[in-house]
């Protein structure tokens, strides 16, 4: 750790502000990484269109983790990326789906979605009080993944606004109701 910080933050302050930032870079690259296992593993009607909306928001999310670890940088820390990283600051289960069916995925993924943006929005509200410039930051990136997940609802939602995988705790469980009411 170095011995500065930006100016008008204490060493402490930069040092919290640089660790909530930390987890933000683990859950990017988790984020990235799950959407491109998303990507290859997606089968089944309406394959295309979904394995083409993926890519889009893999490079979104891997930019975030890039203006993440610049910013901790720019604190005086030292952004790690690393597989590690991920594991250390992981406080969600590993994606659980493998090879399935469009609906199954994308009812899992919205529960990943989900999970980032409630730990992004702790983060914005813990930085009002430490730094305007990473809240800032996470904001704008909170309103990207909202609309990422409305992306990813849009498929899932019925005619009456219900989701199909309502209610789902788990990825796997998610999965599974998408893919019975798909099939009914």
């Amino acid at each position: 750790m170095t011995a500065f910080t930006v100016p008008g933050m204490t060493e402490k302050q930069g040092a919290e502000v640089a660790e909530l930032l930390q987890q933000a870079l683990s859950r990017y690259n988790d984020l990235h990484l799950t959407l491109k296992h998303v990507h290859w593993n997606v089968v089944g009607p309406n394959f295309i269109g979904v394995h083409e909306m993926i890519d889009p928001q893999v490079d979104l999310v891997r930019g975030y983790a890039d203006e993440v670890a610049e910013r901790i940088a720019a604190l005086g820390s030292s952004p790690t990326g690393t597989p590690g990283a991920i594991l250390n600051d992981r406080t969600w289960d590993d994606y659980s789906v493998g090879r399935d069916t469009v609906q199954a995925h994308l009812a899992a993924l919205d529960l990943v979605y989900t999970g980032v943006i409630e730990d992004t929005r702790k983060s914005i509200h813990r930085l009002d009080e430490l730094d305007l410039v990473s809240q800032d930051m996470l904001i704008s990136h909170a309103g990207e993944l909202e609309k990422f997940q409305w992306f990813v609802r849009a498929h899932l939602e019925n005619s009456g606004g219900q989701l199909a995988n309502a209610g789902a705790g788990t990825e796997k469980a998610a999965a599974g109701k998408a893919r019975k009411k798909s099939q009914d």
